[in-house]
């Protein structure tokens, strides 16, 4: 009785497993070889008999099957229905009109020019190099042209391609004229685009940085303004060839962007369309100006403010004793000596031009009032040493100190330091040349309460011993007879040498400053 029961539990084990092995296998072979199809009946597995402890697992099998073959359905359902989309067309119409299309020539070959219309968006600009003359900017370039092979009809306004397709597409060959270097992005993808209406238009964008040379004329540095040209054309297409235009000179500038000008100021663009002859013939050159001027305020705290603090402070020893020789002889050097610091300091950072800038003049001149105010004490203390020398005599018995004698001597010679000029009086020599010459000679004024002698008594005076470098033109006397300043005369007391410098030096160089800044500020 159980073998009968057993065999009857086979047969239907069997005849279950042949109703569900034939879905099973196909799902399996599909999996195996997915781009395999074959077309026609399959062939059915044969039933192979199973134990009986392998029923449940078959059973358990059945449901996955079902599951599995749903899914599949749904997943051929979706793909039939992506038939039906637009990707297919964009694929037909580019593979068309790129068939017989040939990217080496220009579109128009033989007939007409080809007009490129151009555009630029400015993304940042700067910084400027003054020492290389030249400046960095990064824009996006649009070309726009219209190419009749590349024309479709069809539902589509415009294609929009990646910078892959570029090399597919005649693009113009244009080139910046006054680039040093250029660098195109290429991340996460080349930074291009190519779009193509249906009328046959294609715009062409690309993202560039360069660095353009712009050559800075620094003769009213640092009150100077400049305009940096960015100027292109054809490399290879002759003005018969290849125009290009502006459209209405649309140039954008974003000044919110990171902006890298630090010295300058943006004070506008301008553009200039030419027509340039070569030896490969006459080429059209665009070019747009961005015009820039210096800020002031970082030149003058580096510059103008310590050489006007310099020059001031060396006046400082026109009110230091001139016998404190060596705090007015350090002072003096010490001034001279930061100027040519200033001087070099200011030309480190500085193209190497030829010409002098206004900012060198400045502190040329501002040397030369701190070395003229040494000088002033070089020639003070000559002067008063040899008049001191002159005047002072070895075999003169000194009365001695405390006496009447003393003191009237003292007084004598106080009085006399008081009253010594230089006197240079322009008279006429008795040769037949009838040259004018200076005549040197000694004169003192009377003593208050003197009668006052005749003026032709001093004429017969014999000249002193003046300074052998000065001989010709003045000479030193104790005395001077009436007004200082006399008609043919030039007097000037030695000893108020630094009464006149506290005046003099001053004055000329307020009226200097007034000058210089009234000629550059209004040039």
């Amino acid at each position: 009785m159980l073998p009968k029961v057993l065999l009857t539990l086979l047969n239907v084990f069997m005849i279950l497993q042949s109703r569900i092995g034939g879905p099973l296998a196909a799902l399996e072979k599909e999996t195996s070889a997915k781009d395999d199809v074959v077309y026609g009946p399959q062939p059915q597995p044969q039933p192979q008999p199973q134990p009986v402890g392998r029923k449940l697992l078959a059973e358990e099998t059945k449901p996955t099957a079902a599951t599995t073959t749903v899914t599949t359905t749904k997943s051929t359902t979706t793909g039939t229905g992506r038939t039906g989309s637009k990707l297919p067309a964009a694929s037909r119409i580019l593979n068309t009109i790129l068939s017989n299309y040939d990217h080496k020539l220009r579109p128009g070959i033989g007939e007409k020019p080809t007009v490129v219309t151009v555009e630029v968006s400015v993304n940042s600009l700067g910084p400027i190099s003054i020492v290389d003359m030249e400046y960095t900017i990064d824009i996006i370039f649009y070309q726009t042209w219209y190419d009749e092979r590349l024309r479709y009809n069809d539902t589509f306004e415009t294609l929009v391609l990646n910078g892959n397709v570029a090399s597919l597409l005649w693009i113009p060959d244009t080139f910046f004229r006054n680039s040093k270097r250029t660098q195109e992005h290429v991340i996460t993808m080349p930074n291009q685009m190519v779009r193509i209406h249906k009328d046959g238009k294609v715009l062409y964008t690309i993202r560039m940085t360069i660095d353009a040379g712009c050559s800075l004329h620094m003769l009213k540095f640092p009150m100077d303004s400049h305009s940096c040209p960015l100027s292109f054309s054809s490399f290879s297409y002759t003005e018969n060839e290849m125009i290009y235009k502006w459209e209405n000179f649309k140039l954008e500038i974003n000044e919110k962007n990171s902006w890298k000008l630090f010295q300058f100021d943006f004070t506008g663009v301008s553009n200039k369309t030419e027509i340039i002859s070569t030896p490969a013939g006459d080429f059209v050159v665009m070019t747009f100006f961005f015009n820039v001027s210096r800020r002031f305020g970082f030149v003058a705290f580096q510059n103008y403010v310590p050489s006007s603090v310099t020059t001031m402070l060396s006046w400082v020893s026109f009110w230091i004793k001139k016998e404190s020789a060596p705090a007015r002889t350090s002072l003096g050097i010490t001034s001279v000596l930061t100027m040519t610091t200033l001087g070099t300091f200011s030309r480190k950072n500085f193209p190497r031009v030829s010409y002098i800038t206004a900012l060198d003049f400045y502190i040329a001149i501002c040397f030369v009032f701190c070395f003229c105010a040494l000088l002033e004490f070089a020639v003070l203390n000559f002067l008063t040493y040899n008049q001191t020398k002159a005047h002072s005599s070895p075999k003169l018995r000194h009365p001695p100190i405390g006496s009447r004698a003393y003191a009237r001597t003292r007084a004598r010679a106080r009085a006399r330091q008081q009253q010594e000029v230089f006197v240079c009086e322009i008279v006429t020599s008795e040769g037949s040349d009838g040259e004018e010459r200076p005549s040197c000679s000694i004169r003192r004024s009377p003593s208050p309460g003197s009668p006052q002698r005749p003026r032709s008594l001093y004429s017969k005076l014999a000249c002193y011993e003046c300074c052998k470098g000065f001989k010709k033109y003045f000479c030193m006397v104790p005395d001077c007879e009436g007004s200082t300043w006399q008609r043919g005369r030039l007097c000037i007391h030695i000893y108020r040498l630094d009464n006149y410098s506290r005046v003099v030096f001053p004055v000329t160089f307020f009226f200097f400053n007034v000058l210089y800044w009234l000629v550059c500020l209004n040039l």
